[in-house]
């Protein structure tokens, strides 16, 4: 069986909504957009696009879908990421698109999610997601995903949609990757490890 990759910008306190630009999601009045766009670095982009050449299928949720559609069938070639992301096989866990989807090499993931998710996982080696925060809470509630690269940014707000939601099952985590970049940002990779263990202290 192949694995499940979740690739996710978020804050110190958790925050993921809307990263990329201003207006990308405002639910709840966020006001916060675009706070990723200052801490975009050359070194950690080269390791995030060798990390994307290794999807063999990337899963997206509706509104994460609809962003990457608006932009990335049209952008420069030169651009690292625009070959990788078009030629990828792309799957939309979504109830309310419906095919033929406008973004060449696009199906509309079939439901239930936790069947279809597997089954991806049973034909692709990695299945990787990116943002799509309200699929990334579904897919972690059905101990999906095997493996998060979390991209932390030196940077609290206090406010908006986090990676780790309510009803998120407990779940332990193996580090197996940690670097720092100069402007502040950390790289975290866990890979799921089953049940936390408790104990007493002291």
């Amino acid at each position: 069986m192949g694995k499940l990759i979740v690739a996710e910008f978020m804050t110190l306190d958790g925050v993921a909504q809307s990263g990329g630009q201003p207006d990308e999601d405002t639910d709840g009045g966020f006001r916060y957009g675009g706070w990723h766009a200052p801490f975009l670095d050359l070194e950690a982009s080269k390791v995030m696009l060798e990390g994307a050449q290794s999807m063999d299928a990337l899963l997206l949720g509706r509104r994460t879908y609809d962003v990457f559609a608006a932009f990335w069938p049209n952008a420069p070639e030169e651009m690292p990421f625009t070959a990788v992301l078009n030629d990828v096989p792309k799957y939309v866990a979504t109830r309310t698109l419906t095919e033929p989807l406008s973004w060449q090499g696009s199906t509309v993931l079939g439901q239930p999610l936790e069947e279809s998710v597997a089954a991806l996982k049973d034909r692709y080696e990695e299945v990787h997601v990116i943002g799509s925060l309200n699929l990334v809470q579904s897919l972690l509630r059905l101990r999906l995903v095997d493996r998060l690269d979390l991209w932390v940014d030196p940077i609290v707000l206090g406010t908006g949609k986090k990676v780790f939601g309510e009803g998120v099952p407990p779940t332990a985590l193996r580090l197996v990757e940690s670097v720092s970049y100069p402007n502040g940002v950390l790289h975290l990779a866990y890979e799921t490890a089953g049940e936390p263990e408790y104990g007493t202290v002291g």
